[in-house]
């Protein structure tokens, strides 16, 4: 880890608790890597506003989200991988194969839309502000589709119908994130290494699900939470404590503090 000078952390499942909160001994030792010149930074598959609640605490130098299909360095936007309104509307309307009532959400530049069905009271408030709306008309850029399928075999029928995209599955539910091929975490990391003028192999990235396997596998340091999915656990340099354990905190204070 001497080489080490940017700290690249998923959110939900290992930057977060179960809870969707930073314990404080997190906070507490990611604010002493800064101050020894680390940069700190954020890489999600949440969309910019859903992640906003966070990133205030963390005032990270580096945001990666819509997995990847958005970048920013300080305050800049670096890397924007948008589907245009026409391919949004195409898209919503090819996940019909999925069933009329299929959840989805749509991430876009400033906003997270849902076509919730449950009572909106009862909605998770970690997302943030999240616009209700059935899709009827919709027709806005859009950086990230996500869609909930419950049967396999419709969710290859959509993958085949958005074989421009990639895809994949969260493993916590049956959602499935669709992006422009290109958007990925990896690329965005690159993008970010670029602005922040270091290597790949001076970062270590932090991660616990599919999206994040090729972020730990480009990264000169890969570390696996302890929750994370045996696959992500398979790829990673070491694997330490989970994300209710102060897993983060823990392994910075013996590594890096």
């Amino acid at each position: 880890m001497k080489d080490c000078r940017l700290l690249l952390f998923d959110l939900d499942g290992t930057l977060l608790r179960s809870d969707k909160t930073i314990s404080r001994a997190t906070l507490d030792a990611l604010e002493r890597c800064r101050e020894r010149g680390l940069l700190l930074g954020v890489s999600t598959s949440r969309g910019e506003q859903n992640a906003l609640p966070f990133v205030a605490r963390l005032r990270p130098e580096v945001l990666i989200t819509s997995g990847g299909a958005l970048v920013k360095y300080k305050d800049e936007y670096i890397l924007r991988s948008e589907f245009s309104g026409e391919e949004t509307r195409r898209m919503i309307a090819a996940r019909e194969v999925c069933g009329p009532d299929c959840e989805i959400t749509v991430d876009t530049v400033d906003r997270h839309y849902w076509n919730y069905k449950t009572d909106p009271k009862k909605q998770d408030s970690s997302w943030g502000d999240t616009v209700y709306t059935d899709f009827s008309d919709f027709g806005e850029p859009c950086l990230k589709l996500c869609v909930e399928i419950f049967d396999d075999a419709r969710a290859e029928r959509l993958r085949g119908l958005l074989d421009q995209c990639d895809c994949l599955r969260f493993s916590d539910g049956h959602w499935y994130k669709f992006t422009q091929k290109t958007a990925t975490k990896e690329r965005a990391i690159l993008e970010a290494c670029a602005a922040c003028g270091i290597r790949p192999k001076e970062v270590a990235a932090f991660g616990d699900d599919y999206a994040d396997i090729g972020m730990l596998a480009l990264c000169g340091r890969g570390i696996a939470m302890g929750n994370a999915i045996d696959a992500v656990k398979e790829k990673a340099d070491l694997v330490i404590g989970g994300n209710d354990e102060d897993g983060i905190a823990a392994y910075l204070s013996q590594y890096l503090l």
